[in-house]
């Protein structure tokens, strides 16, 4: 029997494909403009096109691993990403890549719904929101690995990131065969139909608790994600750096990340859900106030402009185990489901944020502060209305 650490890791390899299929290939930007002869707006969309489906096939991950089980799901899902990576590496033209890049997002969310649920199958009470915790900790580091690995890799062609992808996801789904369990069992399984999906997704996003513990974890992530989808430019444009320096950016907000989720593991079991959270949204609501006053008051500037988005980080690490977890056992009789739907909703807002957002608030870095405050404003006024945050 693996311990849980080993689990936890494997766990978190499967959820950390996301940020690896966004982040690894950011630095490669100006490459692939000058390569597939497009515009930034052109190679910035091809993020869209990857979260748009992303977010959409999260609503059939789930309901797909509660019909065929956790680990076919993960099978079928990671070995056509990795055929899309290899698509992608072969791009000549940016309609190429925004065509495989919507083919990685189909298939790139099934690891990270099917670890979500598969720590709620294996775990219960203190000890699932430990391994939560651990698990996104893991998955924390991604980001700032991510973007770093890209830029070594630029040094060989724009094309051995995806080759990386392609073979990070085929090691992480041998990982899954040879060492995971299969979580579903077949006795426990139920039929997929679109009309049973869409009647347990009404069941789903009928629960008002459900709705208000799902758009928190949203919009907080979304609050720091905005610093990723506009990396190229608020690194590259305004701080000055190069697409070699990005980890400037992505080891500060990772380590936020990784204390975050390290504190909410120490919290586990000693201090009360409520307490973390509402101790996350002050922690939150006062780093996101003062990223909104340096933009304002102070010039631009590597350490002022992004310690604010690196200290954000600890408070949305902070809740983001609790209010997953509490979300999960709202249906514990379709947890795939339900973690899909959390998952949607999760990149639903990311690509919002993709495909509108970013590029209407870029121009300045207080653009991208008052985004942030936006963001947290929405998350904390619709959590203080949920059952968790009233305790």
């Amino acid at each position: 029997m693996l311990s849980n650490n080993r689990i936890a890791l494997i766990l978190a390899s499967l959820a950390a494909l996301a940020p690896f299929a966004i982040d690894t290939y950011l630095p490669a930007f100006p490459a692939l403009e000058q390569d597939l002869h497009g515009s930034t707006i052109h190679i910035q969309q091809s993020l869209t096109f990857y979260l748009l489906p992303y977010a959409l096939m999260t609503l059939w991950h789930g309901a797909i691993s509660d019909a065929i089980g956790r680990i076919a799901t993960i099978k079928w899902g990671l070995g056509l990403f990795v055929l899309a990576s290899i698509g992608c590496a072969f791009a000549t033209n940016v309609e190429t890549l925004w065509f495989f890049r919507a083919l990685q997002g189909i298939s790139g969310g099934a690891g990270n719904v099917v670890a979500r649920a598969m720590v709620r199958d294996l775990f219960q009470g203190v000890q699932a929101q430990r391994v939560m915790a651990t698990v996104q900790m893991l998955f924390g580091i991604a980001p700032a690995v991510a973007p770093i690995i890209g830029g070594l890799l630029l040094g060989i062609h724009w094309q051995a990131i995806f080759i990386f992808l392609a073979l990070y996801a085929t090691l992480s789904l041998w990982a899954a065969l040879i060492f995971l369990p299969e979580t579903m069992p077949p006795e426990k399984r139920l039929p997929l139909s679109a009309t049973q999906v869409l009647e347990n997704y009404q069941h789903i996003f009928g629960d008002t608790e459900f709705r208000k513990l799902a758009f928190a974890i949203g919009a907080n992530f979304s609050g720091f994600f905005l610093y990723v989808l506009a990396a190229p430019v608020f690194l590259v444009k305004h701080l000055g750096l190069n697409q070699h320096q990005f980890g400037w950016m992505f080891i500060p907000t990772v380590c936020g990340m990784v204390l975050g989720s390290y504190l909410a593991k120490r919290a586990a079991g000693k201090v009360s859900a409520q307490i973390v959270v509402k101790t996350a949204y002050c922690w939150m609501g006062g780093m996101a106030l003062l990223n909104v006053g340096i933009c304002y008051t102070l010039p631009v500037s590597t350490a002022y402009n992004i310690a604010p988005v690196a200290l954000f980080n600890i408070g949305m690490a902070l809740a983001m185990p609790i209010l997953s977890l509490a979300a999960l056992d709202r249906h514990p009789q379709i947890r795939g489901t339900a973690a899909s739907g959390q998952a949607f909703v999760q990149m639903l807002l990311s690509t919002v944020s993709a495909g509108l957002v970013v590029p209407l608030v870029w121009a300045h870095p207080s653009g991208l502060a008052l985004a942030m405050a936006a963001y947290t404003l929405l998350g904390w006024l619709v959590m203080r209305k949920s059952r968790l945050y009233r305790g």
